[in-house]
């Protein structure tokens, strides 16, 4: 990331700039003696690098999505095809059923070297061992939220306490929900030193927090998530949006260029509805959520008692308070931290009991 405050530019000559750091980074990405494709959700990311491909590319680009068979669950199928059809692309979808998930669920925690228990290793898996049919190279919007500010606690980061700002993440998955034996003292160390080292030579608020998730949040969950799904299908992932060019053309804008109002990633917006009015860059954005609450919630008596049976679960967390949260995991924060444990408890076997990721998950969680 370079260093200092943000620059001095104008919103024309902004978009000027960030057109040609784009479309060098995904020239030189897209370089490959094997065949590549992208990755397409509902956002603007993804669409902005599909923008991008079908710019520099003769014929039609591969592009693959994922949905969900949950009733209710957010689906960017629609969109992505709205945007696929507009720029020309060869457009490829795949539904991720509840069936599915609990299924491959063990092998896919099982790729997961490191315990980062992102939900959204589960689409990633997927359609990583979709897209090997096709293609061995795969670029993605990694990064996009990250480099032009597109989080809402970036918004948060800019006030200061006084004006409602909180500190990014200040509060743990397991908080207030009364399942862990101790609460772990120092769970956020990490994002602490990487907040300090991020502060100072001039930076403000936003630089601050965008900085620090480059140096914690991007390495330790997003960037290890991509790479560990796609590499477990022999699929190289890469992303444009973490090059060193575009680096220098956007984290030093202003503030103003990048949140606007209730809206984050401003500049990029702009860019994409100049060259890409499809992909719908101003409208609300309705988010990329696998829905996991939901399939838990139609097992949690069946697989509560599972995960709490876990000797790595049960070293942590007290088993009949994490039977309980599985059983009665109706709310958002309930859902997430039975996730966490589900994951856990599949990953602690996988990688500390050493045990092949065989059978489904009630199988394997089950297995002596």
């Amino acid at each position: 990331m370079p260093p200092g405050p943000p620059e001095a530019i104008e919103e024309e000559a902004a978009l000027a700039r960030l057109d040609r750091a784009l479309t060098e980074s995904v020239d030189l990405h897209q370089r490959s003696d094997v065949p590549y494709g992208m990755f397409l959700s509902g956002g603007i990311d993804s669409a902005t690098i599909l923008t991008l491909m079908a710019r520099l590319n003769s014929s039609p680009v591969l592009a693959f999505t994922a949905g969900f068979d949950a009733p209710g669950a957010a689906d960017e199928r629609a969109q992505a095809a709205e945007v696929a059809r507009a720029l020309g692309a060869k457009h490829e979808t795949l539904e991720v059923t509840e069936k599915m998930v609990w299924r491959h669920l063990p092998e896919i925690v099982a790729c997961m070297d490191d315990p980062a228990a992102d939900y959204a290793i589960i689409p990633t898996w997927f359609l990583a061992r979709r897209a090997r049919q096709d293609v061995k190279v795969v670029l993605s919007g990694e990064g996009g939220d990250e480099m032009f500010a597109g989080y809402g606690r970036y918004r948060s980061a800019m006030r200061p306490w006084w004006l409602g700002g909180r500190v990014m993440r200040g509060r743990g998955t397991f908080d207030r929900l009364d399942v862990l034996r101790t609460r772990p003292p120092a769970w956020r160390d990490g994002m602490a030193a990487a907040e300090a080292q991020a502060a100072g030579g001039g930076r403000t608020r936003l630089q601050v927090a965008q900085a620090t998730d480059m140096a914690d949040w991007l390495p330790h969950d997003l960037l290890l998530k991509l790479d560990r799904c796609l590499m477990a299908h022999a699929v190289e992932g890469r992303t444009p949006f973490l090059d060193s060019g575009v680096a220098a053309a956007a984290f030093r804008l202003p503030d103003a260029l990048k949140v606007r109002g209730h809206m984050g990633k401003w500049l990029l917006r702009r860019w994409l509805e100049k060259n890409c009015p499809a992909a719908r860059p101003f409208a609300p954005k309705q988010g990329f959520t696998v829905p996991v609450g939901t399939w838990i919630g139609g097992v949690g008596d069946r697989l509560g008692p599972l995960v709490a049976a876990q000797p790595g679960v049960a070293e942590i967390a007290d088993p009949g308070r994490v039977t309980a949260l599985f059983r009665h995991a109706a709310g958002r924060r309930e859902q997430y931290g039975a996730w966490h444990l589900l994951f856990y408890a599949l990953w602690h076997r996988a990688h500390i009991e050493g045990r092949p990721a065989e059978g489904d998950v009630f199988e394997y969680l089950a297995a002596k």
